[in-house]
C-alpha cells in the first residue's frame, strides 16, 4: 500500500506528519527519519481490528446504507 504523506517541520523543533487519506492519522518526531518511522506505526495501528464490543453499547444497531 502506498499512501501520501505530508511532513512539515515543527517552529519548536523536529518534524510533523499527517496521512491526508486518514483522518486522525499524525504522529511527529526529532528527525524526518524518526517522523517517517513513527507515521509507519501510526498507520499500522490505524488498520489494526478494533474489538466492536468495547466500543460499541449493546442497544446499537448496524445497517448497511446504500448512496
Amino acid at each position: 500500500m502506498t499512501l501520501k504523506i505530508v511532513l512539515e517541520p515543527s517552529d519548536e523543533g523536529g518534524h510533523t506528519v499527517i496521512v491526508p487519506a486518514l483522518p486522525g492519522c499524525i504522529s511527529e518526531g526529532e528527525t524526518k527519519e524518526e517522523a517517517v518511522a513513527n507515521i509507519k506505526e501510526a498507520i499500522q495501528l490505524y488498520f489494526e481490528p478494533v474489538d466492536d464490543d468495547s466500543i460499541l453499547s449493546s442497544k446499537a444497531e448496524s445497517l448497511d446504507l446504500t448512496v
